[in-house]
């Protein structure tokens, strides 16, 4: 499986969404459902958990990869990812990388090769 890196720096083909949608696995989306309602304290049902990761220009993206703003950030600035942001790292993406550390070292290691 080709590696995605979403535009934040979080590996899209680890995520349970990710995997779940590409693989069409109903048992996959429930146990991701489950463990995120758990998580983020909310109401995910399985049939919420659908994605194709962050970059893909289809619908079919989990309900809060619509909404979020770092993904909005990087698309209207065109950039493939963070890491080739002249504005790296942002106050956004700072406060993003206090919950993602391995988002941050993802983007960083991509930073350091460009």
């Amino acid at each position: 499986m080709e590696e995605m890196i979403s535009i934040c720096g979080l590996t899209c083909h680890e995520c349970g969404a990710y995997l779940a949608t590409i693989n069409d696995d109903d048992k996959k989306r429930a146990e991701v459902a489950e463990l995120w309602s758990k998580e983020y304290n909310t109401d995910c049902k399985p049939e919420d958990i659908n994605c194709e990761g962050c970059l893909s220009e289809g619908e079919n993206l989990f309900s809060y990869t619509k909404l979020c703003e770092i993904r909005k950030c990087g698309k209207e600035k065109g950039v493939i990812n963070c890491a080739h942001c002249s504005d790296y790292a942002c106050e956004k993406l700072e406060k993003f990388f206090e919950m993602a550390p391995t988002a941050k070292e993802q983007l960083e290691e991509i930073k350091s090769k460009l």
